[in-house]
Order: C-alpha cells, then structure tokens, then sequence
C-alpha cells in the first residue's frame, strides 16, 4: 500500500470541493424540505452511488467481500450516527448564518480529530503536523469570527455558533470511527476496503434516517423523494465527496486528511461569491491565506 500513499492528497482535495458542491445544494433545499429532509439527501440519493463505487472497487482490484467483524459494525455505525447528526446540525446552522462562515466553523474539527484519533486509534502527529492545524484552525476562526450581516444572518447569534461548533464535533468523531471501520477490516486492498465501508456506513445511514422520518415526518419524507431532479446531485456529490474522504482515511491518519480538507473553505468561498453573492471582506482574506499556510506546513513536512 505504501506505493499508493500519497493518494490521499488529490483524495482529500477532490472530496472537499465535491462537499463544498454537495453542501451548497443541501443548503439551497433548506428551506424546501427542513433541515431532516435535506439532511437525508445525502444519504438516500448517495447510498446508490456509493454502492456503485464500491461494486466497482471490488471489480477493478478483484477483491471478494471484506470479512466483516464486529469491531467494522460497531465503528460504522458509530460514523453513521455522528454524520447524521453532523449534517443536520451543519444544515441547520446555515439556515441562520452565511454558508461560506457555517462551513468555517465546521472546519475547527481537525483539532477534535486529533484528539479523537489518539485516543481511540492511537494515531499520532508530528508537532509539525500540529503547528500546521492550528495555523489552518486559526485562519478558519478568522473568517468566522466577525459574519457579515447579510439575508443568511437571523435568530440569537450564539445559536448558529454552537450548532456549527457541535457539528465540528460530530464531523471528527465521524471521521476517527470510520477510519477505525476501515482498519477492522484487516489485510486487503484499501480501495476496495474504503469504498465497503462507505457503502455501509450510508446504508445504515439511509435506513434509520427514513425509518425516523417515516414515522416521526412523513411530510419532510415525501418532499424529499419529490425533489429528486436536483437531489440526485446533491446525493452524487455526496457519495463521491465520501469516497475521497474514505480512500484518504485508509491511507494515513484521520487528522491528515481533514486538516487538508480544510481546502472546502476556499471552495465554499468561491460558491459563495458566485452563486448566494456574498462579498469576500479582508478578514476572510487573512484567514483563506493562514488556512492555506497551514495545508502548505502540512504537506512539507507530514
């Protein structure tokens, strides 16, 4: 495998601008389906993608199935639950602060990650490496530190704050329990590996999120299945922005990968200036160059 670790760079840089996309497609169904109902788009229109890509791994390596055990069940279905919860706190966040400042506050996860990731997997990092995160951490703070008032900002300020904070939160332990899914799999090829346990994890995902809504929201269920035209995007988005996220965890430490992740940030400004016409401000600026610093330390010397 140690010919194929750099993989998870272009990985991680694919998968951020491919959530940047997938997440501003969520946040643009808000409104039309709640916070439940966008949530579940990822989930219910990217499990058949993410079938797809893992039925295609099995092929291209020719691998058999994964020998599954209950360490992959039970870290899936911890990813599966904290990513729920994540999204939905994510989304319903934006519904009261500007995207591009939600998706900064999401961003302090890589410190979470690291913690996260050494107390249930044992990885570590290079106080190098750690400088580089907090640079990059401290950049996204910059940016959000100060919103720009504009139709996105309304309701008690600390509320969007938590809310983004909780789902960075969600977002780390996500990313350490899915990795630990991928390692329980043992001896094998990692694309194969990664692209199984993103097929699972959105599985499991899928069913208990409609089960919930078809009990608890019906409504919310119906409306998301009606908007299937722009949904199947968001959920291809979805899935294949996963994809890049599993092959980059199979390939070094969780706190690697979503510390270069934090590229999304550039790329959620980027959607934010062209499609929901928000004005960049020199703070964003200070902040998108220390982000962009601390990938760079990274890189250097991971």
């Amino acid at each position: 495998m140690h010919e194929w670790t750099w993989l998870w760079i272009p990985a991680a840089i694919f998968a951020a601008a491919a959530q940047a996309g997938r997440n501003a497609i969520q946040r643009s169904l808000t409104e039309q389906l709640g916070t439940l109902g966008a949530t579940q788009v990822r989930f219910l229109y990217g499990f058949p993608f993410a079938v797809l890509f893992a039925v295609l791994a099995l092929m291209l390596t020719g691998s058999s199935l994964p020998q599954m055990n209950m360490t992959f069940f039970w870290f899936t279905v911890a990813g599966a639950l904290s990513q729920i919860a994540a999204t939905a706190l994510m989304l319903g966040a934006m519904r009261k602060r500007a995207f591009v400042v939600v998706t900064a506050w999401t961003k302090t996860e890589p410190v979470q990650v690291v913690v996260f990731g050494l107390v249930v997997l044992g990885d570590s990092v290079s106080w190098l490496a750690m400088i580089a995160i907090l640079i990059a951490t401290v950049g996204v703070w910059i940016m959000a530190k100060k919103p720009s008032v504009n139709a996105d900002d309304n309701g008690p300020s600390w509320q969007p704050v938590a809310m983004g904070l909780l789902a960075a939160a969600s977002f780390a332990i996500a990313a350490v329990t899915f990795r630990g899914a991928i390692l329980a799999l043992g001896e094998g090829h990692f694309f194969a590996h990664s692209s199984w346990t993103l097929a699972c994890g959105l599985g499991i995902q899928t069913i208990l999120l409609a089960a919930w809504m078809m009990v608890f929201h019906r409504e919310a269920m119906i409306r998301c299945m009606r908007a299937w035209r722009i949904s199947i995007w968001g959920g291809l988005l979805g899935a294949s922005a996963s994809e890049g996220w599993f092959l980059g965890f199979a390939l070094t430490s969780a706190a690697n990968v979503r510390t270069l992740g934090l590229v999304e940030v550039l790329f959620a400004q980027l959607l934010s200036w062209r499609i929901f016409l928000n004005k960049g401000t020199r703070q964003e600026m200070v902040g998108t160059v220390l982000i962009v610093a601390g990938v760079a330390i990274l890189l250097m010397f991971r």
